[in-house]
């Protein structure tokens, strides 16, 4: 059973930096469509894969690819050589990617991140422009749904009157 909310507090309890990409992200943003799993881009650092374990250690994390490999038990140094890491927890899935194309950076990513407030914490939440960007190039159906939907939803805020220059509303 998936329990984001329990991912995100752990990762973010544990000082793992990280951005919230994927449908979790299409759902901060305002989508209806529902997910299964948290994905999320983060810098694949010794230091930063250490705060990742310190995190899901208590979640028995397991390879979601290969499950007959049991908890997983790798270094954070070991991590650090990942591209890309797809886990299966006691609260679910969490898919923590270290390249995202057709974006060309993680860096990129965090850089135009949004912290938002999203289950009662802030998190970086992706930008809605690389969201769309991300869902156009995987092209699946599924995603491309989503695309029509986040574009909507990026019109209705371009379109949005918003207050002039030093009044607050």
């Amino acid at each position: 059973m998936q329990d984001t909310p329990d991912l995100l507090q752990r990762l973010l309890a544990a000082g793992f930096e990280f951005v919230i990409v994927g449908g979790v992200a299409a759902a901060v943003h305002g989508s209806a469509r529902n997910t299964d799993d948290l994905d999320v881009a983060a810098v694949f650092t010794a230091d930063n894969m250490a705060r990742l374990l310190t995190a899901l250690r208590p979640l028995h994390p397991r390879n979601a690819t290969r499950p007959d490999l049991g908890e997983l038990d790798a270094t954070p140094e070991q991590l650090a050589r990942y591209r890309n890491l797809y886990l299966v927890t006691d609260s679910g899935r969490l898919d923590v990617l270290g390249e995202v194309p057709p974006i060309a950076s993680v860096a990129e990513i965090v850089g135009a991140a949004e912290p938002l407030e999203f289950l009662g914490a802030t998190c970086k939440v992706i930008s809605l422009d690389h969201l769309i960007t991300i869902k156009e190039s995987v092209g699946r159906p599924k995603d491309l749904l989503v695309v029509a939907e986040l574009r909507a939803i990026r019109d209705r805020l371009r379109n949005e009157p918003r207050p002039p220059r030093g009044e607050h509303g």
